[in-house]
């Protein structure tokens, strides 16, 4: 059997992804080991997983410094301070990652497309290299805009060039990336790598966005659209909520995720919304608030943490900020959402969802009627829970997990086969 060697972002989403591919890959008789940034190691909970962390060096951030600064994330100069971040993230994994794969006898690495060290050190060490989206993929195509953009997708001449641009401009800003990626590949003798994407497997790569729910990408698109990554044991479907849904008024469950838990000022917009429209409201705040703050909330039941899939299969709508994991169980459970983008990747799976006619935009916080009637619309339109339904069964077919470990163990192969077969 194989030991893999899993690079990723210190983010609890993308932790939480590779954790469920884990659980999948160990079930299979392999072993799997987190290679994580210093402090990264405390966001890890699968009891399976092994972590090795880099060394810290002087000037680099913090894992928990970079949770913070990503709970408000600040614009353009907030979007600066994250590729900085990361930068010296990446650099970090670089320094310490040779010695540590090679001290682990690792024989696959598997790496977040968002972490560029996972593709150099297999480089490097010429070990076999998967890539795995946890957010939206960053593979170029035609008319696919950049995944932190919420503009339509467009092949038309304007568009192309439209996105051609905005390409440019985000090359500009992640020049801190790319210097990091080539200086190191330089050093070590290697060419051909200056971008996240130039780090990207070349024989195996892996997302979680349906074919379906994507943009429209020219025929063979570079990586397998497994659907979302999900404990095989699916121990989150079974879990019993803490309280009881009433029955009789429709669920709407208002998240922010892991990282933007704590606008307090969004969840109590939605509350006021929700009460003007007779509906029961489930809030999860990630543990962001504290007790008081979540208490001040007018909303039914309000909690830190909640089993989120369970939950959604009893939710008539979820509102939320539009992040890939959570709209992906959406989709799993073919619910409608309304969506308030933040940050990061959000604002592209928003232009995903409004193409697809799955959700809606959220109306001005500010007013509370616009938002109330937008709630009634959308629980009862039964054109877009069709095409919500439609999209749960793309998801079903599309393989999840199991898929994903068969990609992963056969990107053994060009190496040997005998690997599978080793002790």
């Amino acid at each position: 059997m194989a030991h893999f060697g899993f690079l990723c972002p210190p983010y609890v989403s993308h932790i939480r992804t590779f954790e469920a591919l884990g659980e999948e890959l160990v079930r299979r008789g392999h072993r799997a080991t987190f290679i994580l940034n210093a402090g990264g190691g405390r966001l890890v909970r699968a009891p399976w997983a092994r972590v090795a962390e880099a060394s810290p060096r002087a000037g680099d951030p913090l894992a928990d410094r970079v949770l913070r600064n990503a709970t408000r994330p600040g614009g353009l100069f907030g979007a600066m301070r994250t590729i900085r971040d990361g930068a010296r993230l990446t650099g970090q994994l670089l320094a310490s990652g040779p010695d540590l794969l090679r001290s682990l006898r690792v024989d696959a690495v598997v790496g977040d497309q968002l972490e560029p060290a996972a593709g150099l050190l297999a480089a490097c060490l010429q070990l076999p290299h998967v890539s795995l989206a946890c957010a939206l993929p960053i593979n170029p195509a035609p008319g696919v805009p950049l995944p932190f953009l919420d503009w339509p997708y467009d092949p038309t001449p304007k568009g192309l060039n439209k996105a051609q641009g905005a390409e440019r401009i985000g090359n500009l800003l992640m020049r801190p990336h790319f210097r990091v990626i080539e200086g190191w590949s330089r050093r070590q003798g290697m060419s051909g790598f200056r971008t996240l994407v130039d780090c990207l497997s070349g024989t195996a790569q892996i997302s979680q966005v349906t074919r379906g729910f994507d943009f429209p990408r020219p025929d063979p698109i570079p990586f397998e659209a497994v659907g979302p990554i999900r404990p095989p044991s699916n121990s989150d479907l079974d879990q019993p909520l803490s309280f009881e849904p009433d029955g009789k008024r429709p669920l709407v469950f208002a998240t922010m995720g892991t990282l933007q838990g704590g606008r307090l000022h969004v969840f109590k917009a939605i509350a006021r919304a929700c009460r003007a429209t007779g509906a029961e409201l489930v809030v999860a705040h990630g543990g962001l608030l504290t007790a008081r703050q979540a208490a001040s909330i007018d909303a039914d039941h309000v909690h830190g943490l909640l089993p989120q899939r369970a939950l959604l299969r009893r939710a008539d709508l979820c509102v939320s900020h539009a992040g890939l994991n959570t709209t992906l169980d959406c989709l799993e459970a073919g619910l409608p959402q309304i969506v308030r983008p933040i940050a990061f990747d959000q604002k592209g799976a928003t232009a995903r969802l409004l193409s697809r006619g799955l959700g809606e935009r959220m109306a001005p916080l500010w007013n509370s009627r616009a938002l109330a009637e937008q709630i009634r619309r959308v629980l009862v339109d039964r054109g877009m829970r069709e095409r919500c339904r439609a999209a749960a069964v793309e998801v079903a077919a599309a393989g999840g997990v199991g898929r994903a470990a068969d990609i992963v163990e056969a990107a053994l192969q060009p190496a040997g086969s005998s690997r599978l077969e080793s002790p």
